[in-house]
């Protein structure tokens, strides 16, 4: 049986408690069973980047597959003597019943599409707001970043050593896996690697060399223990007078003698730019070419890219408390938001949030999402259409930018897949869940063939294009149209 986090409890309660005073409310007004749509989407990429991940769907399925209320929930809902004890009873048998869309996990996003939407009866879709924001805002965040330091550090391995800064075990081991979903080759969080078959590493401790007499006394012990993963501290006194003498000391006095290497040495102090230069002649000047040096110390994209431009010799990074963090911006900012009502059997009725604030005006309706693609193999545009279009490629087609609306513009010589899959109906799971192997490749193969070199700069990257067909546009202008009328 697959471990996870949460055999050990019911996580149902992490919800916010005006989804339950409002599910009383429908309850009582007996619209529970009416259907409803709501969409997940965001309205910013973080760091001014130009695309997000996304990331979370496993662990939004977990959740709603086991959403139950047990009798200590029920007691304490009661205690707060707000809720009808009919809705109370209504509780005690609930099951999620209705039906999840959504990105594949790793698909590369944009704002303001729907990456997730969930179609079910009115209180199965507001009981599981937070549950599936939360995962999707945590995760989609770490992944993102993980991946702008994994562009930084131009193919040397990226390692996960976030854990002790995270915000709590949660974030760490949830923050491990989105990270390798990122791009990390690996995290230090044993119990992400026991989870989710993740690669797990790690070297030492300032701890492990004051321990002892002296470092070569500390680095001799670890060698001689893991002669063949034999990492070096070198950073505890003095990296250059002494934590690399040493190192060579034992690299030649008792790895070689044994007919083993020095695998690398790591610095977490200092000008890590200037050190790792000098480390890397005096290693090569020993003859140890093939040892690699490990950098680690509040780490970021900025960090890391300022220290490869001064010539820093780096084989690899240990990123932490920025990584799981996402420090520089640690907000995500996806939303749950209502975007249809179903008013007659079969027949849903767009719902839009109208605001001052221009990009707060939701997309309405039912909808798909669809990813432009050139005859390069390259996506050009996202384009939302009405749920029961056609979009039909094989003649160029007509689309509406909804910035610029009044100018006629075709995509031609594209195909367009639809990007949200079914992933749970009629609250069963009807999806191959990929493993988290698949995931990052999908993630890798998505930014190497298909996403613009030009929308993964770190400053000023091209905004990808979100349009819509003609119809959809007039239905959401048509909509916008009839509610200003009433005002």
């Amino acid at each position: 049986m697959k471990k996870t986090q949460d055999m050990q409890r019911n996580l149902t309660m992490v919800m916010d408690f005006y989804e339950l005073t409002m599910s009383n409310g429908y309850f009582l007004d007996q619209d529970k069973d009416i259907r409803v749509a709501f969409d997940v989407f965001y309205r910013k990429n973080p760091d001014n980047g130009g695309f997000a991940i996304f990331t979370g769907l496993e662990q939004i399925v977990e959740y709603v597959l086991n959403l139950h209320f047990d009798n200590d929930d029920i007691e304490y809902l009661r205690s707060q003597n707000l809720f009808a004890e009919e809705f109370l009873a209504y509780l005690k048998d609930f099951h999620f019943t209705g039906d999840i869309y959504a990105f594949p996990e790793g698909t590369v996003m944009y704002p303001n599409e729907p990456c997730l939407t969930v179609v079910a009866p009115l209180i199965d879709a507001q009981l599981i707001e937070t549950a599936i924001l939360l995962q999707i805002n945590h995760q989609s965040l770490i992944s993102t970043k993980t991946r702008r330091i994994v562009r930084a550090a131009g193919g040397r391995a990226v390692s996960d050593f976030g854990a002790r800064r995270a915000h709590n075990m949660d974030a760490a081991i949830y923050g491990a896996r989105a990270a390798y979903i990122g791009g990390a080759n690996s995290t230090a969080t044993v119990l992400s690697g026991q989870m989710f078959g993740m690669p797990i590493s790690g070297t030492m401790a300032h701890s492990f060399v004051m321990f002892y007499r002296d470092e070569f006394e500390a680095f001799k012990k670890y060698a001689e223990t893991y002669p063949d993963a034999t990492v070096l501290l070198v950073d505890t006194y003095d990296v250059l007078r002494s934590g690399i003498p040493n190192a060579i000391r034992v690299a030649k006095e008792v790895l070689e003698p044994m007919g083993k290497r020095l695998k690398g040495i790591r610095i977490d102090s200092g000008d890590l730019a200037y050190l790792t230069k000098k480390a890397r002649k005096m290693l090569d000047k020993a003859g140890l070419e093939d040892c690699k040096i490990i950098i680690s110390n509040s780490l970021d994209e900025f960090t890391i890219s300022s220290i490869l431009s001064q010539g820093g010799c780096v084989d690899s990074f240990g990123v932490g408390e920025r990584l799981i963090t996402a420090k520089s911006e640690p907000v995500f900012g996806a939303v749950y938001k209502i975007a249809a009502v179903e008013e007659e059997p079969g027949v849903f009725v767009p719902r839009i949030k109208i605001s001052e604030n221009v990009e707060k005006i939701t997309n309405p309706g039912l909808k798909k999402v669809y990813r432009i693609i050139d005859e390069e193999g390259r996506a050009i545009a996202d384009m939302i259409a009405k749920s029961d279009e056609v979009v039909d490629m094989s003649q160029p087609f007509r689309y509406v930018d909804p910035t610029k609306p009044w100018k006629n513009r075709y995509f031609e010589n594209c195909k367009a897949i639809e990007l949200q899959k079914l992933i749970i109906q009629n609250g069963k799971l009807v999806y191959q869940l990929p493993d988290l192997e698949e995931i990052a490749s999908y993630v890798k193969r998505q930014l190497s063939e298909e996403i613009w070199e030009e929308e993964q700069r770190f400053e000023y990257p091209h905004m990808h294009y979100l349009d819509m067909t003609p119809d959809y546009y007039e239905m959401k202008m048509q909509l916008l149209n009839d509610l200003s009328m009433k005002e």
